[in-house]
């Protein structure tokens, strides 16, 4: 008699995102920021810029109340679209996901502007330093909601990937605002 379980657990491999898998459900297409997290380097970076020209575009047609809506309706959509990818990648928090960075970064714009260039360009850099390097409590935030390695992916992890990303957000406002004050 051996000691090998009679069902060993069966090995999860984590896929590639591609714009073949961005194409096969909707939420895909949401998460990986219609395409932009699909960048081979810097995802991140890439799905803030778009994030960005994606702000200047909409702050044409839409009022605070609008915005209001946009940033709670697409944190809800992007849980789902995140969890629902994350899962599909059989991946925690993927970096193709870039969703997370779309939203708090537009939340950041929403609440600056009306910036000029400079002030934009400043609050894009702090959000990429605190979201990239995850300084104290982004770093908590990160950790908050991580599954145990081979998991599956659950609605805690979907909320993971955009909680941190949340935080990153509010840091940057912070030092901001202080900066304004100084």
């Amino acid at each position: 008699m051996t000691d090998a379980p009679l069902n060993p657990p069966l090995r999860v491999v984590p896929l590639k995102p591609s714009a073949r898998f961005m194409f096969r459900h909707p939420a895909h297409v949401i998460a990986l920021g219609f395409g932009s997290g699909l960048s081979p380097i810097a995802p991140g970076t890439v799905g803030t810029l778009w994030a960005w020209l994606a702000f200047l575009v909409m702050q044409t047609w839409l009022n605070d109340v609008q915005w209001a809506i946009v940033l709670v309706v697409g944190t809800f959509v992007g849980w789902w679209a995140c969890t629902v990818t994350a899962r599909h990648l059989n991946v925690a928090d993927p970096g193709a996901i870039v969703w997370d960075e779309v939203i708090a970064f537009w939340a950041v714009l929403w609440l600056v502007m009306p910036a000029g260039l400079w002030g934009q360009v400043a609050a894009f850099a702090l959000f990429r330093f605190f979201d990239a390097v995850k300084p104290g409590p982004v770093a908590w935030a990160d950790g908050l909601f991580k599954g145990k390695r081979g998991q599956p992916v659950g609605w805690a992890q979907g909320f993971g990937i955009l909680f941190d990303d949340f935080i990153a957000a509010l840091c940057t406002l912070i030092v901001l605002a202080l900066w304004q004050w100084l």
